[in-house]
């Protein structure tokens, strides 16, 4: 399976459907008087679709990113003209200065954070736009609040939803490449206090509303920060050698994608995808690199059909299953 310019018009549509979809909306957001009452638009003027926050920035990642490997596809000059609209100046400025506020320390943390920065690195690869430097004094703003948070948190969040830690490591640290050597240095040395002693993982998961694996997402975060060498075999004694892998990584079953917290279950087939193929990709020439494969596979052809259907896994899941999704050659 792999991302067809069919499949990449389908996900455009959807996305383009709820980036700008004003309602329903889930607001994160701490009031400080009876000021504060006013609609998610006003503070948010580019976020405001999507259901959330978070949801509406990985949405405009999903766009950017099927413009530019489509560019030619019949949806590629609606997402040139919604984004031209979209990242402006002015518009971003109201999105930075909300985060001045005393109360918004914790917006958006870690999840929104990491999906902010990785929408800016993708924006830097449409050298025709000017997307990525109005991008760039939210990205940054959000970099520094990843440091600084990083200084204080002790243990990592295993969790299976937006408080996870390894995950927004992961797009933030690809965001760092590059440009922020300190910022790498502190997200391998933070990730090597935290995971770098972790074995025979005997985790509880699926939990009932997660969207990620713990394990996973920490896996892939080490492959990401050690050298294959160091990797593999820490990868061997975490969740090989003690069966779970075998044993209990399957894919899940959904019952309800009208519950949105259910709905996660789907997310947790795709986002266990995209990390299977990338830890495999990471094992070299090791044996596992094909069942793992082929594992990913599974998960995927259990949630690609369920990226549409309804509004609860519709305005997000086509992130992740971009993703999870081969490019092809």
């Amino acid at each position: 399976m792999k991302l067809t310019e069919d499949l990449a018009r389908h996900f455009a549509s959807v996305a383009l459907g709820h980036v700008t979809r004003p309602y329903p909306y889930k607001d994160d957001h701490v009031f400080e008087s009876d000021a504060d009452v006013r609609p998610p638009r006003a503070a948010h003027p580019v976020f405001y679709g999507s259901f959330d926050w978070h949801s509406c920035v990985h949405g405009w990642w999903t766009l950017l990113t099927l413009r530019r490997r489509y560019p030619d596809m019949p949806e590629a000059p609606r997402i040139e003209a919604l984004a031209d609209e979209s990242f402006t100046p002015a518009k971003l400025a109201v999105e930075r200065a909300y985060l001045d506020r005393p109360t918004s320390r914790g917006f958006e943390r870690p999840y929104g954070w990491a999906w902010l920065l990785y929408l800016h690195l993708e924006a830097e690869r449409h050298q025709d736009r000017e997307w990525a430097a109005h991008l760039e004094p939210l990205a940054q703003a959000f970099a520094a609040r990843l440091r600084d948070y990083l200084t204080i948190l002790t243990y990592p969040i295993t969790v299976g939803t937006h408080f996870n830690t390894a995950f927004a490591l992961i797009l933030a640290r690809r965001w760092a490449c590059g440009r922020d050597t300190a910022l790498v240095a502190l997200i391998d040395a933070w990730a090597e206090r935290a995971f770098g002693d972790r074995s025979d993982y005997r985790g509880w998961e699926p939990g009932g509303d997660e969207f990620l694996s713990p394990v996973l997402t920490a896996a892939l975060l080490m492959a990401e920060v050690r050298p294959r060498s160091v990797f593999v075999p820490w990868f061997e004694a975490l969740v090989v050698a003690n069966g779970w892998l075998e044993r209990a990584c399957r894919p899940v079953f959904v019952s309800d994608r009208s519950d949105g917290k259910i709905a996660h279950l789907d997310g947790l087939n795709l986002s266990r995808a995209w990390c299977l193929r990338t830890i495999a990709g990471a094992l070299g020439d090791k044996g596992l690199q094909k069942p793992l494969t082929q594992l990913a596979d599974r998960h995927l052809e259990a949630a690609l059909p369920h990226v549409a259907g309804d509004y609860m896994g519709e305005h997000w899941l086509a992130s992740f299953a971009l993703l999870a999704l081969p490019v092809p050659e």
